[in-house]
């Protein structure tokens, strides 16, 4: 099974980023996770350009996501919603049914960000299979943890894999 991972912030040390990096030490086994970091080189949607050939770094992420059983998002919340560069990818895959039917779950760095996780959670009905279960709030913003430091946190790591495990039976049953 294979599991795309993407962080909506373009921070080096995010805690949003630390999550994401983390999901591979946690994954269940036979689970790949294909940690995508390419969201800030998406260029801004334009519906003028969203045909064959795509530019370069749109193909390159429709192909990623075209190979993954299922996504997770990890993002920010900026002004009171989605961080840009996260809508912006979530835009690139509409005219392109990369997340038609795809499960998908967000875990959120931050409980104060439920704008954020709102409207994602609202488009990602819309586009996708967005798994209600799987999308977690795990309260690592600010603690300056790193990926490693998550895997082995005996508070966090049982969230982040209980959220991994039920997105795997969502993907298990498409």
């Amino acid at each position: 099974m294979r599991i795309m991972a993407v962080s909506g912030s373009l921070r080096e040390n995010s805690s949003n980023k630390s999550l994401i990096d983390s999901l591979p030490y946690l994954a269940p086994e036979n689970v790949n996770i294909d940690v995508y970091d390419g969201i800030g080189k998406l260029p801004h949607f334009n519906p003028d350009i969203d045909k064959e050939p795509h530019p370069a770094p749109v193909a390159h992420f429709l192909a990623r996501l075209s190979l993954a059983d299922g996504l997770v998002i990890c993002s920010p919340e900026y002004a009171h919603g989605v961080a840009g560069v996260m809508k912006n990818a979530v835009d690139w895959t509409v005219g392109n049914s990369g997340l038609e039917g795809k499960p998908v779950a967000l875990i959120n760095a931050s409980p104060r960000s439920q704008s954020a996780q709102e409207h994602l959670s609202a488009t990602l009905r819309l586009l996708g299979d967005y798994v209600e279960d799987a999308s977690i709030a795990v309260p690592v913003a600010g603690t300056g943890m790193d990926a490693q430091e998550l895997a082995r946190n005996p508070e966090i790591a049982p969230l982040i894999r209980s959220a991994l495990a039920m997105l795997c039976r969502a993907i298990a049953r498409n």
